[in-house]
């Protein structure tokens, strides 16, 4: 910052920072939270006890994530059986899925798998929170934690996240390094089930995305959905037809480009705000849009992942499952940022 600015200030918070604090009231109290102010107008919330993702997310009067009906609750491992999952799914703009299996609930290698995974409720240990000092000419700010996955006699997995930001950008710029600490080989999936709402969901916002080919998935409301690759364009209003468990998902091939990274994103032409998604080819072969239009729950989500949707035995017949061999690490780094212009989700 320039000088000029610096000094109409002595305390950083007042242009942003990280405030910590535990929720204190309703199913969600006692959940450990870091609250992000960019000053660029977004305002993100990490859930450090639920595997540092990201439930609120606002961009100055604009939310732009979804919220289920519940919302925060502390992590229970009870939840990783079979559909449980969902009675804690907070929604939020980041809930990540993995790290042994992405999709529905599954039997694998005679084990049951439930439904996306153990991440979510797992808690994190906060390794570090950096904070902004923009009168000492330091601008970014970080929350660094680590998650510990598995079990005595089974795989012994650790992820470290870093999840940055810098002041005066609406921009947040993740990176996910998991290690396998055991002795043997661990199978391996990551999925990122990144959560849009209202407002900046809303009836005519666009998927965009430079789409190369498409493949719904094999249930009949998809199939009768996604009739072409135009199909999915546009979100439509909210509907009965969509009530319940009622949704349709496909994967989606991007053109490639000749930058190895992928942007996608959403645009609400109305609001003149829009989300770009980045991320890495190798890192996430495969790309999933999820749509759900519901009265009242109201949601898309677009997700990046390493394996699929439908189960980690079906995964495993694919050949899309990744191996961690002991001491080996794999790296995702990816971001989510808020552009004011549509040309701005596909970049350059």
């Amino acid at each position: 910052m320039e000088r000029e600015i610096v000094d109409k200030f002595i305390n950083p918070h007042q242009v942003g920072g990280i405030q910590q604090y535990a929720i204190d009231n309703g199913e969600g109290r006692g959940v450990r939270v870091c609250e992000v102010n960019t000053g660029s107008g977004l305002r993100y919330r990490v859930l450090v006890d639920r595997g540092l993702d990201i439930d609120h997310a606002f961009m100055r009067e604009h939310s732009i994530a979804f919220l289920t009906h519940k919302g925060v609750a502390p992590p229970n491992r009870a939840m990783d059986r079979g559909a449980d999952w969902l009675k804690t799914f907070p929604g939020g703009l980041l809930t990540s899925c993995g790290p042994f299996n992405t999709g529905g609930p599954a039997r694998d290698q005679e084990k049951d798998w439930g439904l996306h995974g153990e991440h979510s409720n797992t808690a994190a240990e906060i390794e570090s929170v950096v904070q902004p000092d923009p009168l000492a000419g330091r601008h970014e700010m970080s929350v660094t934690g680590t998650m510990r996955y598995g079990a005595f006699y089974g795989h012994n997995v650790t992820l470290r996240r870093t999840i940055k930001s810098a002041l005066g950008v609406a921009r947040i710029d993740i990176d996910d390094t998991f290690t396998n600490d055991g002795n043997h080989p661990a199978d391996h999936a990551w999925l990122l089930h990144i959560n849009f709402g209202y407002p900046l969901l809303d009836a005519g916002t666009e998927f965009v995305c430079d789409v190369k080919s498409h493949a719904p998935r094999s249930d009949e409301m998809s199939q009768a959905y996604f009739t072409s690759i135009e199909k999915g364009r546009k979100f439509p209003a909210p509907s009965r037809d969509q009530h319940a468990d009622r949704h349709v998902f496909r994967y989606v091939e991007p053109n490639a480009r000749r930058s190895p990274r992928v942007r996608v994103g959403l645009w609400n032409a109305k609001l003149k705000l829009g989300v770009a998604i980045e991320y890495a080819k190798r890192e996430f072969p495969r790309l999933g849009q999820w749509m759900h239009w519901g009265e009242r729950e109201y949601v898309s989500a677009i997700e990046p992942m390493t394996a699929g949707v439908e189960g980690r035995d079906q995964d495993r017949q694919r050949g899309w499952l990744r191996t961690i061999r002991p001491r080996e690490t794999l790296q995702y780094r990816y971001s989510i940022e808020v552009v004011a212009n549509r040309s701005d989700i596909l970049g350059a």
